[in-house]
């Protein structure tokens, strides 16, 4: 079976590998060469450093439709997507035979779109999965061929939700690969109400403590990768502060404390911090990163701060 691979971020490049191994790998679609790096040299992709050392042919349009002629001409039974990072026109989605299979971090129909692992961890979802599905003009709107599920723990992160779907990823696509070999070709349409995933801005990522704790703790583990939670002090505090890590603290812990939200109502030394949210909420912020410095413990921060129980951050 000749295929082609769609694909530009290193999170595709364990897909790519996948393809290259089941298939004949006719030819690679990834994104324009960008600047990286301190130099802000240009350089290749993560995907287009493996194409070529894989010894495939890699195509760089500006523009996706660019190639479809060069592509066609390539005769593929099939395409494989994995974060190409644009919309793919209709010429592209008919150049292979059989058509063009995407792998989404969701399960579809919920959370189409360009982030769903960080936003179904925002919105403390506790079940998750891959989708791969045949690709079609509307987004992430096309038939299933199959998918995996799985539980998401209360304290999981971006980082490793996403490692745990990418190994369900190639799995699941590893079977849709041998059963379209097969000729087993599966599109069950998808059932329910969509929900949507759109582009992350680093406002998204803001933390005030008039948020429910529960909101804070899904904001700082969704988005831990980018744009990470953040709160802003007023000076002369460290204007940004990233929040790398909390947690919500059990039946136990909980604490009257009388303070606002915002309020320290309790320091573990060398450790973390509670503090009061809204509706009499609490959140353990454990490891902190202000802006410029390397990432410390929350109570060694608020130390160097001269704050302590009963005071509160002072958030501009």
């Amino acid at each position: 079976m000749r295929t082609l691979f769609y694909g530009t971020p290193a999170v595709a490049v364990p897909f790519l590998e996948l393809v290259a191994r089941k298939t004949v790998l006719a030819g690679v679609l990834t994104g324009p060469d960008q600047p990286a790096g301190r130099g802000l040299l240009v350089r290749p992709g993560p995907v287009k450093a493996k194409a070529l050392e894989l010894g495939v042919p890699v195509f760089q349009p500006q523009r996706p439709i660019e190639a479809a002629p060069q592509l066609r001409a390539l005769e593929p039974d099939l395409s494989v997507a994995v974060a190409y990072g644009k919309l793919l026109p209709a010429e592209l989605l008919a150049a292979p035979r059989l058509g063009t299979l995407n792998v989404h971090f969701s399960l579809l129909p919920k959370y189409r779109g360009a982030a769903p692992v960080q936003w179904s961890l925002v919105n403390g979802e506790r079940r998750a999965g891959v989708t791969v599905f045949w690709l079609v003009a509307e987004l992430d709107a096309g038939p299933v061929f199959t998918r995996r599920e799985t539980d998401v723990g209360p304290d999981e992160d971006a980082g490793s939700l996403f490692e745990r779907l990418t190994a369900l990823g190639l799995e699941a696509l590893a079977e849709a690969l041998d059963r379209a070999a097969a000729g087993s070709l599966l599109r069950q349409p998808q059932a329910g109400e969509p929900s949507w995933a759109p582009r992350l801005r680093r406002e998204d990522a803001r933390v005030t403590f008039a948020m429910p704790a529960g909101r804070i703790h899904n904001l700082a583990r969704g988005l831990r990768l980018w744009p990470t939670a953040f709160m802003e002090l007023r000076p002369p505090a460290p204007r940004l502060v990233r929040l790398l890590k909390t947690r919500l603290p059990g039946s136990a812990e909980a604490a009257e404390s009388g303070t606002p939200p915002g309020g320290i109502v309790a320091v573990e030394r060398g450790g973390g911090i509670l503090v009061e949210c809204m509706d009499r909420s609490q959140i353990w912020i454990l490891t902190v990163q202000p802006e410029g410095k390397k990432p410390v413990c929350a109570a060694d921060f608020i130390n160097g701060l001269r704050l302590g129980v009963g005071r509160v951050l002072p958030l501009a």
